[in-house]
């Protein structure tokens, strides 16, 4: 999944200094730690490892996939701050490259030390599970270096949602059940709901840096309706389906519980006030991937 928004509370350009005015130490490894863009990064890696021991996989090889995925999502996220930070020095100053917390240099070996670590650590799975992750990179560079910052953002974000339980299944069975065949197309919708949510949390920022996102193409009103209407269509679809295939009464209490953390960060970020709505993305991204590992648990469709 593409890399996110900065999330509340982001320091700015404050330094630390060291021998020679230069940031701390602390402050140059909490620069790093953002550089990851670790929400999503690590969001992805758990959704990947969840669906891998749903699949059937042992402890290690789950984590050993969400740890691919992870890292795979570091190097998307730094490659994101290096591209961005020429103009995010004028508009983003808690970034930490615009902010000397991290030199660009160190920013672009991030980016290939996360694919390479990631590519290695999904090599064990087979030449399908490395397919899948050079695909996931060509997905995340592609919303970093073409689609961030205009209409079609949503593309990659829709494309690349459905990879996480792809990768985390492939990487466990070396194919996909049949239950694919509806999960797909609903994290498709989910990661087009998502992409809005993540635009709205940069509304403020995006204006300044004159970008224009598919959130501001939209407007405030309309963007929140439609992060509503295709998340909440994803999570009544997801619940009716477990339903009509005979899943147990724990798996629709979890199904359910998963919604409602979906639905909480939907009403969460309808507000004007970019903390709230940064808050609010997030609640979606964990209650869909919540969801996303309680339906492939849950659901009989060819598992």
């Amino acid at each position: 999944m593409p890399g996110g928004s900065d999330g509340p509370g982001a320091p700015g350009a404050a330094r630390v200094p060291g021998a020679a005015g230069r940031p701390g130490t602390s402050v140059r490894l909490r620069g790093l730690i953002r550089l990851a863009h670790p929400f999503p990064s690590l969001l992805d890696g758990l959704v990947v490892g969840a669906v891998a021991l749903v699949a059937g996989g042992d402890g290690l090889t789950a984590a050993r996939l969400a740890l691919s995925m992870t890292a795979l999502q570091v190097s998307i996220g730094a490659l994101n701050d290096v591209i961005d930070a020429p103009t995010d020095a004028g508009h983003k100053p808690g970034k930490p490259i615009p902010a000397g917390l991290v030199p660009r240099r160190l920013g672009l070996a991030v980016v290939v030390g996360g694919a390479g670590i990631g590519l290695a650590l999904g090599a064990p799975s087979g030449s399908a599970t490395v397919a899948l992750a050079i695909v996931g990179l060509a997905i995340g560079f592609g919303y970093d270096l073409v689609f961030k910052g205009t209409v079609w953002s949503w593309v990659p974000f829709a494309v690349g949602i459905p990879l996480l339980p792809v990768y985390g299944w492939v990487g466990v069975a070396g194919s996909l059940p049949g239950s694919f065949v509806v999960l797909v197309p609903l994290a498709v919708v989910a990661g087009a709901g998502l992409s809005v949510a993540n635009a709205r949390a940069d509304t403020e920022l995006d204006t300044a840096a004159g970008v224009q996102s598919v959130a501001l193409h939209l407007g405030e009103r309309r963007s929140w309706l439609v992060d509503a209407v295709l998340l909440g269509a994803v999570v009544i679809v997801a619940i009716a389906t477990l339903a009509a295939t005979g899943a147990s009464a724990i798996d629709l209490v979890c199904a359910v519980g998963a919604g409602l953390v979906v639905g909480l960060g939907v009403f969460v970020g309808r507000g004007r006030d970019r903390t709230r709505r940064e808050w609010g993305w997030e609640l979606q991204a964990v209650g869909a991937g919540l969801l996303a590992a309680v339906w492939l648990a849950g659901t009989p469709l060819g598992g």
